[in-house]
């Protein structure tokens, strides 16, 4: 039933969390940033009292890491000799201070990442289930204009995104800028001589990380296009494996392979090496800095005018105010990754939703299944209509149908009979009354759909085929089967009705899948039967004992057959030849084959292309 879909956009990885080192490609930046935060705050709800303790954590946290080092620059002085002395017992004390306060800095390190796991995955787990339950009240065109993988990608790997995000990043960044707040004021206080220049480094360190992670941007996104090429290439060939060997293009293929693996092999390797300068370069740049902050601490500790610990002090504090620095820009992006993944799910959770029934819609009760059409026009576009003025009457218990080319409107019918779309003009009367006033899910529960791309789900085949009426008993699954002809296959399995199959049974043909289906519908029995080339599928002996039990099952309910093979619908009640949106001839076989008109054409054509295959 797609009409179209959009390009799906791609998803770049999460971006790990770490040192600026850990460049891995193009930060996708969220185009309200502010605004959906803002949003992302509202999935938090009792989440807020976690978060205000795990920020008391991060603080007490972050006091300790500044103490530390006060402490140790203490203990150095406590070793300096005075008049040959070691005064032992305040070394003593500040050993086991420092000890308290690195068990005490593991402890809370702990906790937060604990606490911060636990609030991340309940945050991200609200998030989901909301975007799972609005795709489920979304119409079926927000689907068709969709590209499938593009909306699983905003379900999978933008909500994983913001959960790396929230779990990760945000204490990182809060503790970051505390850290370096901190640090900074306890070097001034310490010395501003030598604090001045530890800062030299900074613009150098600035300089560098922008440089490369521009280079590196560049780079690691060639090769995320390389990447998709790959396994782009990858997934064609073991898809068409059959077509490929028997064509004997195996050899072609491995050298197409060879020469995509190749180019992302030599983008792979620029990026690694250009982001593998940066750490080097870095540390080369902190050492600097250190050995200008040694010299003038030695230069100034001759003079009197500092101490040997406070020298020790400064270093340290001077390492926790570089070292955060250098990650703040890689935890910012990775911050802006998560917001712009949640404003992708944001984006979805704001699209119109179906509309809902009227204020006095009621349900439809024991439909019996008197179908009209009366000057119906739509289009999936408002400026371009796929049926115009269309008017048909469908009896109690009559089997239409629908025949003609692809795109003529025949699927399009079966849409707005369903209200997967509503008409544009005009008006489908089920039973005497407009389809609208009925409710959805009432509506929708009279109908049975065989389609041509069948589809099953995990699960056993039993439950395969309860699907459409769970309270079903085993003798019923097993006659439906009967009649379905699927019986036979079934009961050659190893587990039979209990055997499990894989994602959309991809362990049966695809004429056993269509069985299946077909033996749903049956056990289903509802008023209104949809078959879309039902048995196309199956083979002719098959068809035959298919046709028989379709047959029965049509002959108390109304049907609507879209068909290609034109000798599949020849006992239908009415036929209806559809082109450019309009019905240009109807009646039964006979008095369409009498008249010599289009549906003649179609049919004699059809005939001869089979007599031309046999012969």
């Amino acid at each position: 039933m797609s009409k179209g879909a959009e390009q799906s956009q791609t998803t770049p990885p999460p971006l790990r969390p770490g040192g600026a080192h850990h460049l891995r490609g193009p930060v996708v930046k969220p185009k309200n940033f502010k605004g959906t935060l803002k949003r992302l705050w509202q999935y938090f709800g009792n989440e807020r009292k976690m978060l205000a303790l795990i920020f008391f954590f991060i603080i007490l946290d972050a006091v300790l890491m500044l103490l530390a080092p006060f402490l140790i620059g203490k203990a150095v002085d406590a070793m300096s000799l005075n008049h040959g002395k070691v005064d032992f017992h305040f070394l003593e004390i500040m050993v086991i201070v420092l000890t308290c306060a690195y068990v005490a800095d593991a402890t809370l390190t702990f906790l937060q990442g604990w606490l911060m796991a636990g609030v991340a995955q309940r945050v991200v787990k609200r998030l989901r289930d909301a975007l799972f339950k609005k795709l489920q009240k979304l119409p079926v065109s927000f689907f068709d204009a969709r590209a499938h993988g593009e909306l699983m990608s905003r379900l999978s790997n933008d909500v994983d995104n913001v959960s790396n995000t929230i779990s990760q990043s945000t204490t990182q960044l809060m503790s970051g800028l505390i850290v370096i707040i901190g640090s900074l004021i306890m070097m001034v206080i310490l010395s501003p001589v030598l604090t001045i220049a530890s800062l030299i480094t900074v613009p150098l360190v600035y300089v560098l990380t922008r440089t490369i992670a521009k280079r590196t941007s560049v780079l690691f996104k060639n090769q995320q296009v390389q990447l998709g090429k790959l396994n782009g290439h990858i997934e064609e060939t073991v898809s068409g494996i059959e077509v490929v060997k028997a064509f004997n293009h195996e050899e072609k293929v491995i050298e197409e392979f060879e020469v995509v693996n190749t180019r992302l092999r030599d983008v792979g390797l620029k990026a690694q090496i250009w982001s593998g300068f940066l750490m080097p370069i870095m540390n080369v740049i902190n050492n600097l800095g250190f050995a200008i902050v040694a010299v003038i601490g030695g230069i100034l500790a001759v003079k009197s005018l500092i101490t040997v610990g406070a020298i020790a002090s400064f270093i340290t504090y001077s390492r926790q105010f570089v070292r955060p620095l250098n990650d703040l820009a890689n935890i910012f992006n990775i911050l802006q990754s998560g917001v712009a993944g949640a404003e992708r799910v944001f984006e979805v959770m704001d699209e119109q939703e179906e509309a809902k029934d009227q204020p006095d819609a009621v349900p439809l009760e024991k439909p019996k299944g008197h179908v009209v059409f009366e000057n119906v026009s739509f289009g999936y576009r408002p400026d371009v209509l796929i049926l115009k003025d269309v008017s048909f009457e469908a009896e109690v218990g009559s089997s239409t149908a629908l025949v003609g080319p692809t795109g003529a409107g025949k699927t399009t019918i079966v849409n707005l009979l369903t209200r997967f779309y509503d008409v544009t003009e005009g008006r489908i009367l089920l039973d005497g009354r407009d389809i609208r006033e009925y409710t959805r899910d009432s509506l929708r529960r009279c109908f049975g759909f065989v389609l041509q791309d069948t589809y099953l789900f995990s699960g056993t085949i039993k439950e395969n085929i309860k699907y459409g009426k769970p309270d079903a008993t085993d003798e019923d699954v097993e006659q439906a089967a009967r009649m379905a002809n699927a019986d036979v296959f079934i009961k050659r399995l190893p587990n039979q009705y209990e055997t499990v199959l894989s994602e959309n049974g991809g362990n049966l043909s695809q004429g056993q899948r269509q069985l299946l289906a077909i033996a749903r519908v049956i056990l289903a029995k509802p008023a209104l039967l949809i078959l879309d080339e039902a048995t196309s599928s199956i083979d002719t002996r098959t068809e035959l004992h298919i046709q028989e039990a379709l047959l029965k099952l049509m002959a108390e309910r109304t049907s609507f057959i879209i068909a290609h093979r034109l000798n599949t619908i020849r006992d239908a009640d009415t036929i209806m030849v559809i082109d450019s949106g309009h019905i240009i001839e109807q009646g039964k076989h006979d008095q369409l084959m009498d008249a010599q008109g289009r549906y003649y054409q179609m049919f004699f054509n059809q005939f001869k292309n089979v007599e031309s295959a046999l012969e």
